[in-house]
């Protein structure tokens, strides 16, 4: 297992690529599927206003604003690699888009899904539906069901509960996955909020504490706090890839890992017991603690950052992990997760020669 703390290791030889002809394909039949799932999901849906070139993205006047959509990143044809990425609970896919640009720019396509109940407008009834988990995980398996259509080679990963959700489906459905990569891996949370979870009727307890849950805050791609019941929802999905270790379950494809000896939220311990279970040529990208890195700030850039415009007036500066900050160790980030898939995806095929 490569562990990079803080720092980047030496690039290998890039593998040779292979050239054979590509048969004559499009993507169109899994734009269509991806499009029907979140007709299901939010009703009316649409392309969102001024798309991006190469980029599909489905607004829904139940969506906060389009930056809270679900995406595709494409090549116009499938590609020999796609990537599967899933934002974590309480935000968006907006927290994936600079992930998911740096695996485009590879010449990958990538998927970056909404999962039930975050990026709206009302997320009340959600936010405390008994089969919120159930949904996620049936959306993540929609999703890894038309992947195939973008790609020969598939990854799966993600930030927070995403990459708690990736996980769980590999120890599932581990048959056509290549890898998995994971930020701030939601594999464990705090003591307090684990302790809270195994008290008998918490849950009945979290929907009376959660109220009239709001979505308006100082970012717009990102509600405003967790809510309790959704938080233990997740921990049912943590529970059950526990028990999975527990009955011999192993992952054997490698894992990218990336996380912050600071988190507070989804402790690196998490991903220290997952990567015990994990047989593959793992790789560990490790924040140290004198970063003070928040949770949700791994997978942000500069950019990223920029671009919430972030409402500090409605928030305490100074309370920690309260306001935004990007990533400083992004760019080693993205390297190492650059080495990690030239060394575990599929060449680049180029067209042959007549």
């Amino acid at each position: 297992m490569i562990v990079c703390q803080a720092a980047l290791a030496q690039q290998p030889i890039p593998k040779l690529p292979v050239l054979k002809p590509e048969a004559p394909q499009n993507i169109d039949k899994a734009l269509a599927e991806f499009t029907a799932l979140y007709e299901q999901e939010l009703g009316s849906v649409a392309t969102c206003p001024q798309p991006k070139l190469h980029e599909f993205r489905l607004c829904s006047d139940k969506l906060r604003n389009a930056g809270n959509a679900p995406f595709i990143l494409h090549h116009g044809k499938p590609t020999d690699n796609v990537v599967v990425l899933l934002h974590g609970l309480s935000d968006s896919p907006y927290f994936m888009q600079g992930i998911a640009r740096t695996l485009y720019d590879k010449g990958y396509n990538v998927v970056v899904p909404l999962l039930a109940g975050n990026g709206l407008k009302d997320a009340d009834a959600d936010m405390e539906d008994d089969q919120l988990a159930e949904r996620w995980q049936t959306q993540v398996d929609d999703i890894m069901a038309l992947a195939p259509q973008l790609g020969s080679t598939i990854f799966i990963g993600g930030f927070s509960t995403g990459g708690a959700l990736a996980v769980e489906h590999y120890l599932d459905s581990p048959d056509g996955i290549a890898g998995i990569l994971l930020f701030s891996g939601a594999l464990a949370l705090s003591d307090n909020a684990e302790n809270m979870a195994k008290i008998w009727g918490v849950k009945w307890v979290a929907k009376l504490v959660d109220g009239s849950y709001e979505t308006d805050g100082p970012n717009p791609f990102k509600y405003p706090s967790v809510a309790g019941f959704a938080g233990l929802e997740l921990m049912d999905i943590i529970d059950e890839i526990r028990a999975d270790f527990e009955a011999g379950k192993r992952i054997s494809v490698p894992i990218f890992a990336a996380h912050s000896q600071a988190d507070a939220t989804t402790p690196i311990e998490g991903i220290r017991n997952l990567l015990e279970h994990a047989d593959g040529a793992n790789t560990f990208f490790v924040i140290d603690e004198s970063y003070q890195l928040c949770h949700a700030d791994v997978p942000v850039n500069t950019k990223m950052k920029v671009d919430m415009h972030f409402d500090t007036s409605q928030v305490n500066e100074f309370e920690q992990c309260a306001v935004p900050k990007a990533n400083p160790l992004y760019r080693q980030m993205t390297m190492m997760l650059q080495t990690f898939m030239d060394m575990h995806a599929t060449p680049p095929t180029k067209q042959a020669f007549n």
